[in-house]
This record gives structure tokens, sequence and C-alpha cells, in this order.
């Protein structure tokens, strides 16, 4: 029996080390896992939190035939491939990796929160989710973020092209 995955978006960040390499390395073990279904652009956005170098952000489109849950477990295999380390809430990091929307889902627990708690506070988030689901965000949800400075800076297959052309952060 062929099951069709669920469509789930994730959203990823990163701002030290190679931040682009860094993405497309998670990007590629996506691929490689076959559950990337499409990408957005790259976003270069202010942190939020403590000072820190500005972030690249994505959205990632996936076919996942795990559950929730397994999907948070690849999520945090990616991060930890790229050595992520939690040293402060908002703090610069390596490789974010969150899982924003996963089918209808809504799951409220300690573990995981589905939709993701922020993502309608976010533009990083939003304007790539626009790009790939328009359905999904709203007028209101992209005026409510329009002061939050994020801009486009390349199409994702452009990452290996930025990771040679970035020094480490």
């Amino acid at each position: 029996m062929i099951r069709t995955g669920t469509r789930a978006f994730v959203g990823m960040g990163a701002n030290l080390g190679n931040p682009a390499a860094q993405l497309a390395d998670a990007l590629e073990a996506l691929g490689d896992a076959g559950v990337l279904a499409a990408c957005s652009g790259v976003y270069r956005s202010a942190p939020i939190g403590p000072q820190q170098p500005p972030f690249l952000n994505l959205v990632a489109e996936l076919s996942v035939t795990e559950g929730p849950y397994e999907l948070l477990a690849r999520c945090q295999a990616l991060e930890a491939v790229a050595h992520r380390v939690r040293r402060e809430r908002w703090g610069p990091r390596t490789l974010d990796v969150d899982v924003l929307l996963y089918g209808e889902e809504v799951l409220r627990d300690p573990e995981l929160v589905i939709p993701h708690p922020r993502m309608r506070e976010r533009r990083f988030v939003l304007d790539p989710l626009a790009e790939l689901a328009p359905e999904l965000v709203t007028v209101g949800d992209l005026t409510a973020v329009a002061d939050q400075e994020c801009e486009r800076i390349a199409a994702a297959d452009r990452l290996r092209d930025l990771a040679a052309t970035s020094p480490d952060t």
C-alpha cells in the first residue's frame, strides 16, 4: 500500500558559523531522506532577543509519512548535526529547525505545539511560508509583522553560492 505523505512545514534559521552552508546541509538531508517537497527563498532578518548577528531563514515544505513527534525528532537531529547548542532563549545558533505546521494537526503539550505558537508573530516565518502556501497566510498576518526587518536575498538553490562567499559569522 502506498501512503500519501502529510503536508508539513518547518522553519529554519541560522546566524552562527556559516549560516548559508548550515541551511543548505539541512535541506540536502531532507532531500536525501525523500521528504523535501519545496523550499522558499532565503531571507535575511534582524534577530529577536539578545544582541547578535542577523539570521538567514527559510521555510521548507515536506511530505512526511512519520508522525509529528518523529518529525520533531528529525528537526532536532538536523540541529545536532549542525552542533546546535542551546544557551539562551532566542540567542544565536548554528541551526534552528522548528515544526510550524503538520497537516491539520493541533497539538498543545510541553514537547510540541502545532501550529507553532509564535509563527504568526514572525515575518521571517510568514514571508517564506507565503511563498510556498499563500492560502495559509492572511493579509492581516503580514500587516501585523510589516515593521519587522526581513528581506528576501536569494533562491534556496543559491545557498551553496552564498556559503562560498560568506565569511563565518
